[in-house]
């Protein structure tokens, strides 16, 4: 059988590079918080905690609340599914002995030991430097070196700008809990809410489709992205998987076939 890749978080570009691995041949298991913050919802397998289970561009992916019971998680896999675990602490590991981990949580920020060594362990994005805190980084910002795979070194920093028009994200405008008054992939107009914490509004700054929004009754503090509106007005883009998570999954699957001693044993 196998070995198992882990992935740290279940957000929409984790998902993408899972749904690519797993297209690849792939056994791919997922962890993910108790209250995952995932915006893009319906291409995030993290929405599995909430729904029990969650199907994206066919792969479906299962809730598993203990994330040590290894008989649950093989009979997932059994079914040709993806066991997403609750398991912020990664504690997963020390029984599921995944031969590569894949850290897409996008913290930016450098990773927390979690107590066991894969033979390869990738990081996407900001906060990451191959040969110090992974053995691999794939850039995760869009442009020329999207994808690239690094064995020495960072990618781009982190500019804490978003891709495209800012106006496109929406963020909390206080902490509290967040209360929605429009679902993804609805059409929506200049000045209509979106969604409103602590009684302040959330409103679209220009027409497009909600592509992304947080589960509603979450706790949210003030400043953190909550939503994402899409100029581009297609309904369709609310449910694929997007080019850059597609792109990153290319880079990750070359930083996995670039080890000659993980091909025996995460293909068969």
């Amino acid at each position: 059988m196998p070995s198992i890749l882990l992935i740290r978080g279940g957000g929409d570009l984790a998902t993408g590079v899972a749904i690519r691995l797993i297209r690849s041949g792939l056994r791919v298991a997922v962890t993910e918080l108790a209250q995952p913050l995932a915006v893009r919802r319906t291409v995030s397998f993290a929405e599995a905690v909430y729904a029990g289970e969650i199907t994206v561009e066919g792969v479906t992916a299962r809730r598993v609340d203990d994330p040590t019971d290894t008989l649950r998680i093989l009979s997932i896999f059994g079914k040709q599914q993806v066991p997403i675990l609750v398991d912020p602490d990664c504690i997963s590991a020390q029984a599921l002995h995944p031969a590569v981990i894949v850290d897409g949580r996008m913290t930016k920020r450098p990773p927390e030991s979690i107590g066991y060594i894969p033979q390869l362990y990738i990081g996407l994005g900001p906060g990451f430097e191959g040969g110090v805190n992974c053995q691999a980084v794939v850039e995760t910002r869009r442009g020329h070196t999207l994808g690239r795979v690094f064995l020495r070194g960072g990618p781009d920093p982190d500019t804490g700008v978003p891709d495209g028009d800012p106006r496109r994200v929406l963020r909390a405008p206080a902490d509290g809990e967040l209360v929605t008054h429009a679902e993804i992939c609805q059409h929506v107009e200049p000045g209509q809410i979106i969604a409103e914490v602590a009684g302040e509004k959330v409103t679209a700054q220009f027409a497009g489709i909600l592509r992304g929004m947080l589960h509603p009754g979450l706790t949210v503090t003030r400043g953190l992205k909550i939503g994402d509106i899409d100029p581009r007005d297609d309904p369709r883009l609310c449910t694929l998987v997007s080019d850059k998570a597609l792109s990153v999954g290319g880079g990750v699957l070359e930083a996995i076939l670039s080890k000659p001693e993980l091909r025996t044993i995460m293909w068969t």
